[in-house]
């Protein structure tokens, strides 16, 4: 939640223009990731919980390449960059962690 918190607060900055191009797509990708994984989580099974995990760590991804093309326009200084680039590696650490502990229950 914190680094949607933080997708937030960068993109309120981004250039009025950008409102419906990486404004929004950086937005929605980050809501997806916490989104993803309390669908998942409330599915009564453990595949389908797996697979909400891996589409939060897809969209991960894509956030983070994303904000490469945020920081390279100048949106986003390199410090923000930095701290959000830091959460996006512990979160998909944290994931990747959760997804190999429930898959040894498949």
């Amino acid at each position: 939640m914190t680094f949607v918190l933080s997708v937030y607060s960068a993109t309120a900055s981004f250039p009025k223009n950008e409102i419906y191009g990486l404004t929004n797509q950086l937005r929605r990708v980050a809501v997806s990731v916490p989104a993803n994984i309390s669908e998942g989580a409330a599915r009564n099974a453990l595949k389908d919980f797996i697979r909400f995990l891996y589409i939060s760590f897809g969209s991960l991804s894509e956030a983070e390449t994303l904000l490469i093309i945020s920081r390279e326009l100048g949106f986003i200084s390199p410090s923000e960059y930095d701290s959000m680039q830091g959460k996006i590696k512990r979160i998909s650490s944290q994931i990747s962690g959760l997804i190999k502990s429930l898959s040894k229950y498949i």
